[in-house]
């Protein structure tokens, strides 16, 4: 067999094994592609979804609260210098309390012109009455007497809006992280003459741990409902399919004890009680079944 014959048996046996190999691959593809679900259809054909809910509860260890300091003056410098001291006094109060830079905030300031609206003045017109209704006497003579009729206005021009001065105001927020100093602080800043004091909104400093305890019990909850469920339907349940989960805190309301009059003219300390937050998880599970 010379060399020419030796390259066209060889081109033949390639040929045939790529057609061999090209065959090959074809069918699995084609078995791959057979595996594959259509878009869309991920989920399993059997399944069932519970949902569960789980409450977990902390005391809270941080109460927040906010104040303004305000001043109306004719000028914006007169009135800023007026809350200035005035802030400056509320903060040191603030402070006095163990309360740390970090957690002092201004969240507002703001500086408002005031104006008064003023009406303009009417001018005014007396007519008279020439007739004589009534006579006097004067050297001996009668003398008739002109009577005035009440005034009337003329026009009235429009009223205008005059410019009385300046408002200043200042928010400051504050979060205390020793609670036992609530009502002392709300009663010296009271002294202090700040106004608008709202609060305190009592939180958790880490309320992620507490999250994690009601998704637990949520969790339990709901796997509990699954296999009740499977039971009562006569399946078994499979591998969790899909999960999802809404959480979220509701504080319980806070009682406020009345302010009981000291007799003296500081202001009485209020007896605040913190209560404790409500952490709430819902999730809802869905599992294949057998």
């Amino acid at each position: 067999m010379n060399e020419q014959q030796l390259k066209i048996r060889a081109w033949k046996i390639g040929t045939s094994l790529g057609a061999i190999l090209i065959a090959l691959i074809a069918v699995f593809i084609i078995k791959e592609l057979a595996s594959i679900s259509h878009v869309g259809d991920a989920a399993p054909v059997n399944t069932i979804t519970v949902s569960g809910t789980g409450n977990a509860y902390a005391v809270p260890n941080i109460a927040t609260f906010t104040f303004t300091v305000s001043d109306t003056e004719k000028t914006v410098a007169d009135a800023q210098s007026k809350v200035t001291a005035a802030e400056n006094k509320a903060i040191a109060v603030v402070k006095s309390a163990g309360v740390s830079d970090a957690d002092i905030q201004t969240t507002l300031y703001n500086i408002s012109p005031q104006y008064q609206y003023q009406n303009a003045i009417c001018p005014q017109q007396t007519s008279y009455n020439t007739s004589a209704n009534s006579a006097s006497v004067s050297s001996g003579l009668m003398v008739p007497t002109v009577a005035a009729a009440p005034a009337t206005a003329i026009y009235c021009p429009p009223g205008k809006s005059v410019l009385t001065g300046y408002e200043v105001s200042e928010t400051v927020q504050v979060k205390l992280r020793d609670l036992s100093k609530s009502g002392s602080l709300l009663a010296s800043l009271g002294g202090a003459g700040v106004s608008n004091l709202n609060g305190p909104d009592f939180s958790v400093d880490n309320p992620d741990a507490v999250n994690a305890q009601a998704r637990d019990k949520a969790i339990t909850d709901a796997q509990a409902k699954a296999k009740t469920l499977a039971s009562e339907l006569g399946v078994s349940l499979g591998k969790v399919t899909n999960f999802s989960e809404d959480n979220g805190s509701y504080p319980r309301p806070v009682m406020y004890a009345a302010m009981a009059s000291t007799g003296s003219a500081k202001s009485a300390a209020p007896e605040i009680s913190t209560g404790q937050n409500q952490f709430t998880s819902n999730v809802t599970i869905t599992y294949e079944i057998k």
